[in-house]
């Protein structure tokens, strides 16, 4: 797994130091750098090539679109650590970016990260007709704004120190995570001209990925190392976070993220052995901290 996983980081960075070469020299190109080329595992883009996998989608054509999804998530993270958010000062073991070379620098080399996906997903190497782009600009659009991770944040701050259902933890959860991940594997299926019914498939799927991925965040920071995860742990429940460890406790909580890592498998195993690396993939979310995982395929 960490072999693919460094070689999906190693050829994705190799494509946006390229790109970053071609554009026009800006004070900004330093600090957006620094925050895209910060390390980070590329699950995101692990995703996008499982799912891809599915359908025969040209390795190539993936890594341009998980250079756009890794700017989307770059620009995330640096808007995430800001104090008016959850004021973070440490990102992967470094300083954040806002610590590093301030907060309205942050902010603005944030945005350009976001609307460089979009340049690239628009861009004439990007070998695909005119009209997918646009789908899959649309797409990548709806997971970045209020429908998703900026939606998401917002009611991930709103709901600090309040008793928030089961229900509305999730959305938020989905919102602010799974979104992205829904792109990334309806993405795929846009290329393949699928049906709308069955890019729906995939979205929620991506979803569940999604969901999957931010609990075992939270696990993480309940009761995982900073080695693992890059900065302080148990500021969760020192915010008042609202989080399905709160609600369910943390042993439910695993279990909760083992009954969706089944779900997610039963939507996709008549794909056969090309679903393996998907499936290999969620164990490895959920199991990087080292907890009991689950082997039946």
């Amino acid at each position: 797994m960490q072999r693919e996983l460094n070689r999906i980081a190693r050829d994705t960075n190799h494509f946006l130091k390229r790109f970053i070469k071609k554009q026009k020299k800006s004070k900004l190109i330093i600090p957006m750098q620094y925050g895209l080329f910060s390390g980070g595992k590329k699950i995101r883009s692990k995703i996008l090539i499982d799912i891809g996998s599915l359908f025969k989608i040209n390795y190539k054509s993936l890594i341009i679109i998980g250079s756009a999804v890794e700017c989307i998530h770059a620009y995330s993270l640096i808007h995430d650590d800001l104090p008016c958010m959850d004021n973070d000062s440490l990102r992967r073991g470094k300083a954040s970016t806002h610590i590093k070379f301030g907060e309205s620098t942050a902010v603005l080399a944030g945005n350009s990260l976001l609307t460089m996906a979009f340049e690239i997903l628009s861009h004439k190497d990007f070998n695909v007709n005119e009209k997918i782009k646009i789908d899959l600009i649309n797409k990548i659009s709806e997971s970045s704004g209020h429908l998703g991770i900026a939606g998401g944040q917002y009611l991930d701050l709103s709901y600090e120190h309040k008793k928030v259902s089961k229900r509305k933890v999730v959305e938020m959860e989905i919102k602010k995570t799974g979104k992205l991940f829904s792109f990334c594997c309806a993405a795929p299926l846009i290329i393949k001209n699928k049906s709308k019914k069955e890019i729906k498939k995939f979205e929620d799927i991506g979803a569940q990925i999604g969901l999957l991925f931010q609990v075992a965040d939270d696990l993480i920071d309940h009761k995982g190392s900073f080695l693992i995860a890059g900065k302080k742990t148990g500021k969760d429940k020192k915010r008042g976070k609202a989080t399905l460890i709160s609600l369910l406790g943390y042993k439910n909580t695993i279990k909760y993220a083992n009954d969706l890592i089944i779900k997610i498998n039963d939507k996709t195993k008549k794909y056969g052995k090309r679903s393996q690396n998907l499936f290999k993939t969620l164990n490895y979310i959920l199991y990087r901290n080292k907890w009991k995982k689950i082997t039946n395929f």
